[in-house]
């Protein structure tokens, strides 16, 4: 009977596949964690102040985009379902909701620095979970980045709202699914470029840091 063998790229995406799910259930949960501390219990309230990544899947972000960008070969990319927040319910609505939008983006980059280190430490194991932490580091820098992004619905276009409050950035804000077509068109123009030159500077840092460069 003939072996049956999987590709390496097949095998590491399944296994990288947790990391996924952890990292962007860690991004929500960062945003509702933060916004019940200022005042607004909204996701618990719908049951999403929790870090059972079921609770946060998209099935287009975290199902859909994640095997199609697999199968074309090209940078993973993926999302969870958004948090629902309520600014009104905040202390002070423009600090706290840039915040709570700021919360997300940086707990990807915590959990960058802790992926991070558990890859430094088994640079001299024959473990073979290495490239998996390696790789999800890069993720979580691309979630860090990707998310400040100014762009609706990514939380960058919030913070921007909180820190410049006008009628422009207000409508830049509600733009709806043209934001979606904007950052789409983000994605796949010339820009894209030097967005992912960004990402390889910060994980060039880390790496240097490490003494690994």
């Amino acid at each position: 009977m003939p072996e049956i063998q999987f590709s390496e790229k097949l095998v590491l995406f399944i296994k990288f596949i947790p990391v996924f799910l952890i990292s962007i259930t860690i991004h929500e949960f960062a945003h509702a964690f933060s916004a019940k501390k200022f005042g607004d219990a909204t996701a618990e309230q719908q049951g999403r102040y929790s870090l059972n990544p079921v609770k946060h899947i998209d099935p287009i972000g975290s199902l859909l985009l994640p095997f199609l960008s697999f199968f074309s070969g090209a940078f993973l990319i993926g999302w969870a379902k958004p948090v629902p927040v309520n600014p009104n319910n905040f202390r002070n609505p423009l600090r706290d909701n840039a915040l709570v939008s700021f919360a997300g983006p940086l707990s990807n980059f915590m959990l960058a620095i802790v992926l991070f280190s558990v890859f430094a430490a088994l640079q001299n194991t024959q473990s073979g979970l290495t490239n998996i932490f390696y790789y999800g580091t890069v993720f979580n820098i691309f979630l860090f980045c990707f998310n400040l992004l100014p762009i609706p619905p990514l939380d960058g276009s919030h913070i921007l709202f909180s820190i410049f409050p006008n009628r422009f950035t207000a409508q830049w804000l509600n733009l709806g699914f043209y934001g979606s077509l904007i950052l789409l068109f983000f994605i796949f123009s010339p820009l894209w470029k030097y967005f992912l030159i960004l990402i390889n500077s910060i994980l060039k840092l880390f790496l240097l840091i490490a003494g690994m460069r």
